[in-house]
């Protein structure tokens, strides 16, 4: 059996799917679905059973659970404007940790989810190597969750028995669920549709021009390739950044867009709240060298290809999913 934890949530339920795909069934989805809609996710989805997180460990850690395979620990909250600290620190930090240490115990597969915003501001860089890891500063408490994590893994010297994922940018299917966390491309799709035009921050910065911030913007298939690479290929371990190691402007994602609709390009600047002035990253791109060199096979899709992809199967003219 593979468990998926978060399994009903963006990228999880991605995983679900990939899994399908290949024929596994046998799956456990652990997630919290409380009031949210992400249960639509799970829609024709196969897989054994689901548990809620809390009935999940009380099993775990009294050994009621069937053989496992490997443990795909998505779940999180992955709010960046989440202000709850002691929240995060349980839910991001601890729970991993007691999973991953089951995990050891076992000799379980486990690949867990961190973040690209453990890199803080980008001013050390992006490199997913270990003697930058421990450097890093996060600007917000989810980031900081994160790299709490990635920090016990270094210092107990666990980097050569699992596998961390350092997500830069997502984007995809199966995101419609996330409210204001879901993409830009997710959420300008609706506003360009009612408006005809796109709302980005205006920059706040001297050396950046109005949308030529920069992200590495990832499409979730090419995540799920690569977790799936990991998931059949046991031998290899560590932190890895998971983006396109492309940096591109808010601009561009813009017009591919626009392109994919068919629609004259429209944007609008707009002022960024003072909540997010200080927190903002103006650069992101992620280090894909030790994922290349891992051996990892996975050919990452273009910007414009990824958007059209998603705008084209997935958006228009109502929502599919994965």
């Amino acid at each position: 059996m593979i468990v998926v934890t978060g399994g009903a949530g963006f990228i999880g339920s991605a995983m679900v799917h990939r899994l399908n795909e290949n024929g596994i069934t046998d799956i456990l989805i652990v997630d919290e679905l409380g009031s949210s809609p992400k249960w639509k996710n799970l829609v024709g989805k196969r897989f054994t059973d689901y548990l809620h997180k809390d009935p999940f460990m009380e099993a775990l850690l009294a050994e009621r659970l069937p053989r496992m395979e490997a443990i795909i620990h998505m779940g999180a909250n992955s709010s960046t404007t989440e202000t709850d600290v002691e929240h995060l620190m349980d839910n991001n930090y601890r729970y991993t940790r007691v999973l991953a240490e089951w995990a050891l115990r076992k000799k379980v597969r486990f690949i867990y989810a961190s973040s690209g915003a453990t890199y803080g501001d980008g001013t050390l860089g992006f490199s997913d190597d270990d003697e930058a890891t421990v450097s890093l500063s996060p600007l917000n408490p989810y980031g900081y969750s994160k790299h709490l994590f990635d920090l016990w893994l270094l210092k107990n010297k666990h980097e050569n028995k699992m596998v961390g994922i350092k997500f830069f940018n997502v984007f995809g299917p199966n995101e419609y669920h996330k409210n204001d966390m879901r993409s830009v491309v997710c959420k300008a799709y609706d506003q360009i549709q009612e408006t005809g035009k796109m709302g980005l921050f205006k920059s706040y910065k001297n050396e950046y021009k109005d949308g030529e911030q920069m992200r590495d913007f990832v499409y979730i298939k090419d995540c799920t390739e690569v977790l799936w690479w990991f998931l059949n290929t046991p031998k290899v371990n560590g932190l890895f950044n998971l983006g396109r190691g492309e940096a591109r402007t808010w601009n561009d994602l813009a017009k591919a867009i626009f392109a994919a609709l068919k629609k004259p390009l429209n944007i609008e600047y707009i002022d960024m709240p003072e909540t997010l002035r200080s927190a903002y990253q103006y650069h992101t791109q992620a280090v894909m060298t030790k994922l290349q060199n891992a051996g990892c096979p996975v050919q990452f899709q273009s910007l414009e290809d990824s958007v059209k992809d998603y705008v084209e199967h997935y958006l228009h003219p109502r929502l599919r999913w994965l």
